[in-house]
């Protein structure tokens, strides 16, 4: 290990929170260093058109969004890994990370490895991602004005999002593999009573179907099957939003850091400060009530401010 590999502040994790930190950490001098890991990004790398973010009256393309950020930020002497980080040792200081066969050390850690929603794991779910296909209802809803669109899910979140979408869709269709839900009485009830909303239950999907001209895709439908007879049906929809729910990116901390029961990191309120003093967190891997581009970024900022001031402190 040498002394080069020692820096004042180590962001692990990018998207809007990393880069956002980033920035400002950059400003105040504190050359940080950022691990963008395995999606440099993070989520907005696999949304196409991003019309919710301040700023863009037209909108903007969600990797272009985040290529701006990185290079802003980089402006001010951040500098970008294109590695994970795969150990820490947070029981000392400087703080020990691992990353591959490199050591590194650093003062202060940003944590912002965001989180992943939990996707069906079907190919052709990949391949209509953003062209139809969504994890985010709040992100997407609105390009399907007038359109049929299905959700898959069971419990709050689904129910959520399916209420949600009917302001802009003609009718949402809830898929659900059992014939109960997990959902809570009253988010049930609420969907339940919606005049746009209906159920298919005991339903999987097993396909998305949809057209592929000259590389122009969009999604048409789904080839459903049922979890009782094994027997297949198609439906036709202009758009499918999963929601299964969402995993935060947090394996690397258990046992280090406090997390809830779904591993959602917890931090101290009002501030972005973890259990361990110079540890910070911020974006999606300790939100799981908005889980958006703004709310990460606002969180980055308060991150990179708390991280200044302890630094300043220690000293």
């Amino acid at each position: 290990m040498t002394e080069n590999n020692h820096y004042k502040v180590i962001i692990i994790g990018s998207g809007p929170a990393g880069f956002t930190a980033a920035l400002y950490t950059g400003r105040a001098n504190l050359n940080p260093l950022m691990f963008e890991g395995m999606q440099p990004g993070g989520q907005l790398t696999i949304t196409t058109e991003v019309e919710n973010y301040p700023g863009f009256e037209h909108g903007i393309q969600g990797p272009e969004l985040m290529d701006i950020m990185r290079k802003q930020a980089q402006r001010f002497g951040a500098k970008s890994v294109y590695q994970e980080i795969t150990e820490v040792d947070f029981s000392r200081r400087p703080f020990v990370l691992k990353s591959y066969d490199e050591i590194y050390t650093a003062d202060a850690v940003i944590v912002s490895t965001g989180a992943s929603a939990r996707l069906l794991g079907i190919e052709s779910e990949n391949k209509f991602m953003g062209y139809g296909v969504s994890a985010c209802a709040t992100c997407d809803g609105f390009f399907f004005k007038g359109l049929k669109i299905l959700v898959v899910g069971g419990g709050d979140t689904a129910m959520e999002e399916a209420n949600y979408l009917t302001k802009f869709a003609s009718e949402v269709t809830v898929v659900h593999r059992r014939d109960e839900f997990r959902a809570s009485k009253i988010m049930l009830d609420r969907a339940k009573k919606n005049p746009k909303i209906k159920f298919l239950m005991n339903k999987v999907i097993k396909e998305v179907i949809g057209k592929d001209e000259n590389g122009r895709k969009s999604m048409t439908g789904v080839i459903l099957r049922d979890t009782k007879d094994n027997s297949t049906s198609q439906v036709e929809a202009d758009g499918l939003f999963i929601a299964i729910g969402h995993k935060p990116n947090t394996d690397l901390f258990k046992g280090i850091l406090d997390m809830d029961e779904t591993g959602y990191l917890k931090v101290k309120a009002g501030s972005t400060y973890t259990n361990i003093e110079g540890v910070f967190a911020a974006g999606d891997v300790a939100d799981k009530t908005y889980r958006q581009a703004i709310s990460a970024a606002g969180t980055g900022c308060m991150a990179a401010i708390d991280a200044e001031r302890w630094l300043e402190a220690q000293e």
